[in-house]
């Protein structure tokens, strides 16, 4: 069966009402005509975006999402976990703060993963690189998320959409460390200008800046902040080694585990495309023209079509890296690459 992905453009992240509306119009559309099946409380998965990020999607966004619930007399809040690194959002009372600040007020909050990421529940997967993930446990207690991504860059990833909303989004703080187990970048020396920006990026104090930084690969949690905010582009990952490879599987198992067994649908916005994600706490500019909203019930099929209206919208392939994550998320099981994409005008 090959899997529908709705999609509608729209040439601007300006035009609040109408992403609003569209958003709606995609999940009714989808609700219907795959006549899924609601529960009474599905969970918004979102992103509240860091603090200083001003491209994240803003809640007003989803404004129509979650209208069409209370028609349908469902409840629903937001629903988060803890980051891995120090910041805003590494606490669910620093968590909570930081995402009323930036507008989520519509709803309630839940921080699925408790005050410091100790709650979580293991679900067994049996796959290559775990057998079980630490997946935030009021999320794994739900049956139905509607999962809300931003379709941008990331440092590491090569690109975030609906699979690393899952992946990352979904995990404990002990799940985001398994996930980048390993993954440690790597400083040009001569590149590097010992200017200390990545230094005083490092949520771990991983990096001593003498003549040169120097990463200690026994603090390092992997977190790629260093890549996204070296000036001299130093910073590097062997995006082709073992290493890599291994990333992109064990983002797509942690992905497997926290879609296992739910009814999710999946709404992705993608505008203020940027290349690094909204963990990054700077203001960044879109490095592409916006293109809309899509919807699915397959988290690799709405990857995969993202990927591919950029590519027609562009003439040129955006974001090569991290493609290897959709053959890996297909092969067992969480989707298919194989889609039929559905334009509303």
């Amino acid at each position: 069966m090959v899997n529908k992905v709705y999609f509608k453009a729209i040439d601007s992240y300006s035009k609040t009402e109408e992403i609003s509306g569209t958003a709606r119009e995609l999940l009714k559309k989808l609700v219907e005509e795959e006549s899924l099946n609601l529960e009474k409380f599905i969970p918004l998965k979102v992103h509240f975006g860091e603090k200083g990020n001003k491209t994240f999607i803003g809640s007003k966004n989803f404004a129509g999402i979650i209208n069409y619930l209370k028609e349908k007399n469902i409840d629903s809040a937001y629903i988060e976990t803890n980051v891995l690194y120090r910041g805003e959002r590494t606490t669910k009372e620093k968590h909570l703060k930081l995402a009323r600040e930036h507008g989520f007020t519509e709803i309630p909050i839940i921080i699925a993963d408790g005050e410091h990421g100790e709650a979580f529940e293991e679900v067994e997967i049996n796959k290559k690189n775990f057998n079980k993930c630490k997946i935030g446990k009021e999320i794994a207690n739900k049956k139905q998320l509607i999962v809300i991504s931003h379709f941008k860059g990331h440092a590491l990833a090569g690109f975030g959409g609906a699979i690393k909303q899952l992946a990352m989004g979904c995990a404990s703080r002990g799940g985001k460390l398994a996930q980048h187990a390993n993954s440690i970048p790597k400083i040009s020396s001569f590149k590097c200008k010992a200017c200390n920006a990545c230094a005083k990026t490092c949520p771990e104090n991983a990096i001593t800046v003498d003549k040169k930084a120097k990463i200690d690969k026994g603090i390092c949690i992997g977190c790629a902040s260093c890549m996204t905010v070296c000036p001299y582009n130093a910073i590097s990952n062997s995006w082709f080694a073992s290493v890599s490879r291994s990333f992109n599987e064990r983002l797509a198992e942690y992905a497997y585990a926290a879609a296992l067994g739910k009814n999710n649908i999946y709404i992705t916005f993608a505008f203020n495309i940027t290349r690094n994600c909204d963990c990054d706490g700077h203001n960044m500019k879109p490095i592409v023209k916006d293109v809309g909203v899509f919807a699915s019930t397959d988290p690799v099929a709405i990857d995969k079509a993202c990927l591919d209206v950029l590519h027609k919208n562009n003439g040129k392939t955006i974001f090569r890296r991290g493609r290897a994550t959709l053959d890996y998320a297909e092969k067992i099981g969480l989707g298919s690459k194989q889609y039929e994409l559905v334009e509303i005008k």
